[in-house]
């Protein structure tokens, strides 16, 4: 075999992981956000637990998933395929996130997200996409290493969820909610100002959606602190999505 063709091989055979990467990550995404839309139950749920339950059954499917895309990378550089597996890994981080909130009412660490991510031989499943040759070199365990940045932007996507948490807690009559998330999200705000320019673009572009849902929560405290013996329970949360657009359209946001 000519230099030319080993080169056309090798090209070929990464172009092909880089697929079969973004398959799984496109998976991955998929199964994070339905655990998402899960989760955002809880608030209205008689069985709570029961969620939460089913929530862990949905992560270990997605973590299945992820074990997939850390097997395809046995022997690689992850950097070399990182744009491939970074939408999935967000939406990941962004789901476990949420459930460890609702579970703990404080932020999964990057460090704790990664000790769940580490697969031994026992767990391993048989793909297609990868051949018996590759399994008999694979080590005993290994894992995949969610970087700070994919870390970074799962949590600034996490606001979001707190933000409608939010919202849905108060339509159920539950008033001590926001404020709890007011300062949970204060937290995280200032801990990305901190951050401010320095940090990848991603990171900073992810800044001013944050602060909208910031504000969006703290609108909703401020409603129901001055205004909430006025307004019956079961209209609270019409008032908070009418004022929630209106400063949607004062800043121009869709």
């Amino acid at each position: 075999m000519s230099g030319k063709e080993a080169f056309q091989l090798e090209l070929d055979s990464r172009h092909d992981k880089y697929e079969r990467l973004v398959k799984l990550s496109r998976d991955i995404t998929i199964e994070s956000k339905r655990t998402i839309f899960l989760l955002h139950r809880f608030a209205s749920a008689p069985n709570g637990e029961e969620i939460l339950n089913e929530s862990e059954v949905k992560l270990d499917a997605v973590r299945r998933k992820i074990r997939q895309v850390a097997q395809e990378l046995i022997g690689e550089d992850m950097y070399q395929f990182h744009r491939a597996i970074s939408p999935g890994l967000q939406e990941y981080v962004e789901a476990v996130s949420f459930q460890y909130f609702i579970k703990t009412r404080s932020l999964i660490s990057v460090e704790e997200i990664n000790k769940q991510l580490i697969f031994t031989a026992e767990d391993r499943e048989e793909t297609t996409n990868t051949t018996s040759d590759s399994h008999d070199k694979q080590p005993h365990t290994w894992s995949l290493k969610v970087t700070p940045v994919d870390y970074l932007l799962g949590v600034a996507d996490l606001t979001g969820e707190l933000m409608r948490l939010c919202i849905s807690s108060v339509g159920n009559g539950d008033i001590d909610t926001p404020f709890e998330l007011s300062q949970f999200l204060r937290q995280i705000y200032d801990g990305f100002t901190f951050i401010g320019n320095t940090g990848p673009y991603e990171v900073s572009k992810k800044l001013y959606t944050l602060k909208q849902s910031l504000a969006k929560v703290e609108n909703a405290c401020y409603t129901l602190k001055v205004r909430g013996s006025e307004i019956p329970k079961h209209m609270l949360a019409d008032v908070f999505s009418t004022k929630t657009e209106l400063i949607d359209q004062d800043e121009g946001l869709p």
